[in-house]
């Protein structure tokens, strides 16, 4: 339905069954069982060139409104003493699994510094030596094609030293090079899970 109603450009029906999941089932439920499926889905018809770039922005922003609120919404029952700082590298601006994870941390009653999309390295350094979190995690799905994952990983691995980070994604699925003691890879979204629940 989802599909239909995007390829359709019908943006109140999609918004209107993403809202009905969303009163029935939860926010999480609704990434896990609906949002994430459809996004794989739109990611093949898109390689394949059967829908638009501007139709999957589209759906991708309202899809991010939603977590947004999600988050906005959230009060968790406990509040825990972790803090996480949240970002995506230059060249990487799909934000909505690093939203998800930052919903995953508030629900739980962690503290979440949330920087964004697109953001140098030495800007998160600075930020880290400010505020001092307990590790930062990052989401990597679809970098510009000059992105230098391994120059990446160095980089973050001398700047971060004194915190784990934590990579999920697409990049992190078939990297077999050695990575720097502080980077921690999660190769699934059940690993992801793992993660925040044992915070």
């Amino acid at each position: 339905e989802l599909v239909q109603e995007m390829a359709d450009l019908d943006m109140d029906k999609f918004e209107k069954i993403l809202n009905n999941y969303i009163a029935a089932k939860g926010i999480e439920r609704t990434v896990l069982q609906i949002i994430f499926p459809f996004l794989e889905k739109i990611g093949i018809l898109w390689q394949t060139g059967h829908i638009h770039p501007g139709q999957e922005h589209l759906v991708t922003n309202i899809i991010r409104q939603k977590l947004i609120a999600a988050i906005e919404a959230t009060m968790p029952p406990v509040k825990l003493n972790k803090t996480g700082i949240l970002f995506l590298p230059e060249g990487e601006h799909h934000e909505l699994g690093l939203l998800f994870m930052y919903y995953l941390l508030k629900a739980k009653g962690a503290s979440v510094i949330y920087l964004g999309a697109n953001v140098p390295v030495k800007d998160v350094e600075h930020i880290i030596k400010l505020k001092k979190p307990d590790f930062s995690f990052i989401h990597l799905t679809a970098t510009c094609p000059n992105f230098n994952f391994g120059k990446f990983l160095d980089n973050a691995g001398q700047r971060f030293c004194n915190i784990p980070t934590i990579i999920s994604g697409q990049l992190v699925q078939n990297y077999r090079k050695k990575v720097p003691e502080n980077v921690q890879f999660k190769r699934s979204l059940a690993e992801v899970m793992e993660l925040v629940s044992g915070l």
